[in-house]
């Protein structure tokens, strides 16, 4: 089949990839508790899924005084590490990853975890080789920020217009549209269909199957 618009599908890891939301959001609230401070809603916590570690806490409770943050980092990355060895891909994941680089494509990940983060999930999901190259919030600047697309391209010797970005918030599809990348949403993980669609993604997915399909055909 002859190739359409890309070359490169970069995906978000946590929401996307990874069936991780709702962990993450019980994490966020944990580190609040533990701390008392204000505990975020189920939707606040949810909101800054996919930004640094850092960035997600100073925006998931704004106005904290600054010395706060590293123990909310400290105290989610604690009750993350007691649960992320039962996180589980989303069905259909290793078979549409596999389909896509038996088509030819590079395929990359850019996420707002750490590289130890990273690596520690991908090993576990046995994933290591999946990808031609990652990028992490550590590395380089957080989403929404373009810097993850542009090091990505850069480093594989792609093109952003047939770049393609796949995640499930709303700073993934900023991040595309800041990079001048193509974007697509899935709407199973963090955010809404309407956050999603405010951004105008090219198509969003209600599951990996469907995503799957979508880019079998148009990608």
């Amino acid at each position: 089949m002859a190739r359409k618009q890309f070359d490169l599908i970069v995906f978000d890891w946590d929401g996307t990839l990874m069936d991780s939301t709702s962990t993450i959001v019980t994490c966020i609230q944990a580190a609040a508790r533990d701390l008392g401070l204000p505990v975020p809603d189920n939707r606040q916590a949810a909101y800054v899924i996919g930004l640094g570690l850092q960035d997600a806490m100073q925006a998931v409770l704004p106005g904290l005084e600054p010395k706060y943050y590293p123990h909310m980092v400290e105290r989610y990355r604690y009750h993350y590490l007691t649960k992320d060895k039962g996180l589980t891909l989303f069905d259909g994941v290793r078979e549409m990853l596999a389909d896509l680089a038996q088509q030819g494509y590079f395929l990359a990940v850019a996420t707002g975890k750490s590289r130890v983060g990273l690596n520690r999930a991908l090993d576990a999901a046995n994933l290591m080789s999946a990808f031609d190259a990652t990028r992490c919030s550590d590395e380089t600047f957080s989403k929404p920020h373009p810097a993850m697309l542009l090091e990505l391209t850069r480093e594989l010797g792609q093109d952003l217009r047939r770049t393609l970005m796949i995640g499930d918030t709303t700073h993934d599809l900023q991040m595309a549209i800041n990079a001048g990348a193509a974007g697509i949403g899935v709407h199973y993980g963090a955010h809404s269909a309407p956050e999603l669609q405010a951004l105008d993604p090219l198509y969003i997915a209600s599951s990996v199957p469907e995503l799957h399909n979508w880019l079998s055909e148009n990608a």
